[in-house]
């Protein structure tokens, strides 16, 4: 197949209209795409556009005509003011490839580098869904930015598999990184519970980047990360790793510093069939995950979806991960998170967390926040939350403990 290069105002020459169409998101999102779908509009017909839209860094709407929509994952402020025509489904990873499977994109709007020598183009910074994806989907309409890094793994896409294109420089989106007191706190109780030979699971944000810069001093450590931040280059880069490709990722999300080294040695690039493969995951000895989250209730249960300002995001891989430690032999599954924030405390009365429970008591083995590690296995619901509310706010504590005996007397008066 010859690849049609394409000039402003091609694109509904070649994107058949309706449909659902997977678009590139992440540190990958097109400004190029993004406008030519807004100059094509109503001919594009009721076209849904759908990628891993992350708040913060996306903020792209993809408006074309009066019939397109958006089906995301994540819910951005930029996505919300959308109203009913964007569709949020708060799905975690393996369930939004199973749609994807089954609904079959009609189209592809992607963001990669130009050819190598062989004449593959790698997906770069964002290799997760559209990896494990272009060879289902029909038609394949590629961004091709010189400022796209090749990234060392999955293959990318031969440029002959490649319906038409743009061609254009653009940097990638970058996400501020930052360090302070209470995170460094966290990752200091965090980074003696990792045993050395561990591989290691995080997000993104403040406190899994200083985790993984505390552990510098550990090694044959392994990642193997649906997202990793700038913590991960520091990591790979201290001498901390196995030999080899020992870090294995499906999307970065972070700095200039980040992208230009993503061709380190330790690095490997995988599609989210990969990343988040329950078999895979299960198969992996002393899998630790280490996630964040907005709440943690006294029964243990995890919030990380919403606030009082309404929902924040989805589910996004934790839940994936939780349960392939669940099954990993030596596995151990950590939620870090600031004791409080805004004056308020983010260890809160049993049942009373903001939105739907994202991780069940049965996902999480220990809670950690700048006050210390509440060691949640084999407890009782007592002595479960008296451990929650030992690493809690100082000045939270008392009325933590008091809302702990109401909940557990009108329980027994019932």
């Amino acid at each position: 197949m010859t690849t049609r290069h394409l000039r402003p105002g091609d694109l509904p020459g070649v994107l058949p209209p309706g449909g659902l169409t997977l678009v590139s998101s992440s540190p990958a999102e097109s400004d190029l795409l993004v406008s030519e779908v807004a100059a094509a509009g109503s001919a594009l017909g009721a076209m849904t556009f759908s990628g891993v839209f992350v708040p913060g860094l996306n903020k792209a709407v993809w408006s074309a005509g009066p019939e397109a929509r958006v089906l995301t994952f994540f819910q951005t402020p930029e996505l919300r003011r959308e109203g009913a025509r964007c569709d949020f489904r708060p799905l975690c990873y393996q369930d939004i490839l199973r749609l994807y499977r089954r609904e079959r994109p009609a189209a592809a709007l992607f963001m990669c580098s130009p050819p190598d020598d062989e004449g593959h183009c790698s997906f770069g910074a964002e290799t997760g869904f559209i990896a494990a994806l272009w060879r289902e989907i029909p038609v394949r309409i590629a961004h091709i930015n010189p400022s796209m890094p090749r990234t060392p793994g999955d293959p990318g896409v031969p440029l002959s598999a490649i319906t038409a294109c743009y061609e254009q420089d653009q940097p990638l989106r970058t996400m501020a990184g930052g360090s302070d007191a209470v995170s460094e706190a966290i990752a200091a109780a965090i980074a003696p519970l990792i045993p050395d030979g561990a591989t290691l699971q995080t997000g993104l944000g403040k406190i899994p980047d200083a985790v993984l810069r505390a552990l510098s001093g550990h090694r044959n450590l392994r990642l193997h990360s649906g997202l990793i931040g700038d913590g991960a280059l520091a990591l790979v880069r201290s001498g901390a790793m196995a030999p080899g490709r020992s870090a294995l990722a499906g999307v970065a999300i972070g700095s200039a510093e980040l992208y230009a080294g993503l061709d380190h040695e330790h690095f490997q690039f995988q599609p989210v069939s990969v990343t988040h493969d329950p078999a895979t995951l299960a198969g992996i000895e002393r899998l630790v995950t280490i996630n964040s989250a907005m709440e943690v209730d006294l029964y243990g249960q995890v919030h990380a979806e919403a606030s009082s300002r309404g929902f924040l995001s989805g589910p996004g891989g934790a839940g994936d991960y939780a349960r392939g430690a669940r099954a990993s032999r030596g596995g151990l599954r950590v939620i870090a998170l600031p004791s409080a924030a805004g004056g308020a405390s983010r260890i809160v009365p049993a049942g009373h967390g903001h939105g739907p429970v994202s991780l069940s008591r049965f996902d999480v083995d220990l809670v950690v926040t700048e006050h210390g590690v509440a060691d949640l296995r084999e407890l009782g619901h007592e002595a479960r939350a008296r451990a929650l509310i030992a690493i809690a706010a100082p000045d939270q504590r008392e009325a933590l403990a008091r809302s702990w005996r109401d909940s557990m007397n009108a329980l027994q008066e019932n």
